[in-house]
């Protein structure tokens, strides 16, 4: 059992909350929270499981809001709910079968290079290439890549729902909450039925998840595709660098001998 300091535990609270406010607007959020975690002293296995504890709450809150507000349409996305609540269990339950942060640097730097490039994204829905079920193949995709890693997915949702169902981008965003908050539950409830999280630090960080992700929420419903456009590239990019930084990254050598 790892025991943390009061002013530790305040301060992954604090982080929490610019997470929070992050994740609710671009996804990430997970970038400041998991190093926050490790920095802590608490172990790789235990702090992806807490950051989960925290992380839904923070998207149960932005749910929360974007439900309130109208911007989620919950009867659109009950078959994929259901497949990514499969695939996040898959993924849960196969967690150290593979390597795949050299595939999450490739669809990072092809998320940020199509906010940036590709065509304009606003806040109008477009004509839909899928139908809801065959997205479900899509978001049971993500959902297995959230059970058994997870930084990034709610980028990855996000630009299917853009992509792929046709939604402005606020909308997309709305909706991407819905489909990373069953995914973080799922794969939650596997790590914990395991004794990997750490419920005291899960239970501070998440007060701090829910106040970021109301405000985060808001904003993100206030100035839509001006704000979440940015902080899509921003967040796909700083995750990127992160992972090329992880001297155990297949990627790294590769990018390495480039130079």
């Amino acid at each position: 059992m790892t025991h943390l300091a009061p002013e530790i535990i305040a301060l992954l609270a604090l982080a929490a909350t610019a997470a929070g406010f992050i994740d609710a607007i671009a996804g990430g959020g997970g970038l400041i929270t998991v190093p926050a975690l490790l920095a802590a002293g608490i172990n790789p296995v235990a702090a992806l499981a807490t950051n989960k504890v925290q992380s839904s709450v923070g998207t149960a809150s932005a749910v929360w809001n974007f439900w309130r507000a109208g911007r989620i349409d919950f009867n659109a996305l009950r078959i994929p709910i259901l497949a990514t609540a499969a695939g996040a269990l898959l993924g849960a339950a196969v967690l150290s079968v593979a390597d795949t942060r050299w595939l999450m640097v490739l669809l990072l730097v092809a998320i940020a290079l199509y906010f940036l490039f590709g065509p304009k994204v606003s806040d109008a829905d477009s004509h839909a290439r899928l139908t809801p079920l065959a997205y479900a193949s899509v978001a049971a995709a993500i959902g297995f890549y959230d059970g058994f890693f997870g930084p990034g997915t709610g980028s990855f949702f996000a630009l299917s729902l853009v992509t792929l169902m046709g939604m402005g981008l606020t909308r997309a965003t709305a909706h991407t909450k819905a489909l990373n908050l069953t995914s973080n539950i799922v794969a939650m409830v596997v790590l914990a039925g395991a004794g990997h999280v750490l419920w005291v630090v899960g239970a501070a960080m998440a007060a701090g998840q829910f106040i970021g992700g109301y405000l985060g929420s808001h904003a993100a419903m206030r100035w839509g595709h001006s704000l979440i456009r940015p902080l899509l590239v921003v967040i796909s990019l700083a995750m990127t660098a992160k992972l090329l930084l992880d001297p155990a990254n297949p990627l790294r050598a590769i990018v390495q001998g480039w130079f």
